[in-house]
């Protein structure tokens, strides 16, 4: 289990997180959502052990993440960051293999194979295992790191995957199919905490979602209990409605549209009416006086 008690945390003496607690049992996949500087990514890196909470603590398994020893902690957890920049030419293979080395005195070379093997297959990169990262497009590198986090962990299911925005740069299919292996994984007992800014992707593969805002926990729940309209204009400031879909029983939310006018906030788009020129209207209308039939000019 992961169990977050009371943790909160400063930056430059700027409070950006404040009193979270939460716990995660094996088998649960949840997604952490909010608006940007809502403290997400903050919080990932605190549950990966990359920073340390000033006050509170982070429990693994029944024991402090800051006890943990780094090749020992890098068994039970593997983090895809937000953000994973590579300036050298490294094939996709070698990025991948990365993932396995710090289990070189616990694994064999034919479960590390394994693990590169199979976690390329499903990451839908097996015909470019020799091409250079350098080459890829960015939804192909994101897709590149996500196997590499993988296999970190993929002989060893007791074990927290930490996901970080994993859909950035990503085309629809590999968005679906990226949270889809991250499901798939939690109903074999592992633990997923990904971050996505796509409500709806949560809704539709996450057992549970945490809303943060301002630093703090809001609402802790399923996505029926979370994703309420108020909930969303509260988190996000939008107005949106909320259904269920009937074929999927999956909670929909679909925000109203957002209708602006170019005009009132670019100046060098106003074009101010003149009252002098206003345009007007006439039509031609018949009238009869003294058995004399006009016409006549009527504005309209």
């Amino acid at each position: 289990m992961l169990r977050v008690e009371s943790i909160s945390y400063k930056l430059n003496n700027r409070p950006l997180l404040k009193d979270i607690s939460f716990s995660i049992r094996p088998g649960e996949m949840v997604a952490l959502l909010g608006s940007n500087g809502a403290g997400k990514s903050t919080l990932m890196r605190l549950l990966s052990g990359e920073r340390k909470p000033d006050s509170g603590r982070i429990m693994l398994y029944g024991a402090d993440i800051k006890h943990y020893n780094r090749k020992v902690l890098a068994t039970k957890r593997a983090y895809l960051q937000q953000h994973n920049p590579i300036t050298m030419a490294f094939s996709v293979k070698e990025i991948v293999m990365m993932g396995r080395y710090g289990f070189k005195s616990l694994s064999s070379a034919k479960n590390d194979q394994l693990a590169l093997a199979e976690t390329m297959k499903i990451c839908g990169l097996t015909d470019l295992a020799d091409r250079s990262m350098l080459s890829l497009s960015g939804g192909e590198q994101q897709r590149v790191h996500l196997a590499r986090v993988l296999a970190q962990l993929w002989d060893n299911k007791d074990s927290v995957l930490l996901l970080d925005e994993p859909t950035n740069n990503m085309d629809l299919q590999f968005q679906h199919q990226t949270l889809a292996i991250a499901a798939a994984m939690a109903k074999k007992g592992y633990m997923i905490v990904v971050v996505l800014h796509e409500v709806n992707l949560a809704a539709q593969y996450a057992s549970r979602i945490i809303i943060l805002k301002d630093g703090r926990k809001w609402w802790d729940g399923t996505p029926v209990q979370v994703l309420t309209p108020q909930h969303m204009y509260t988190a996000f400031g939008i107005h949106a409605q909320a259904y269920t879909d009937q074929s999927s029983l999956k909670t929909v939310i679909v925000p109203k549209e957002i209708k602006l006018d170019a005009a009132k906030f670019n100046t060098n788009l106003y074009t101010p009416q003149n009252p002098v020129c206003t345009k007007e209207i006439y039509t031609l209308k018949t009238a009869e006086t003294d058995g004399l039939t006009t016409l006549q000019s009527v504005k309209i």
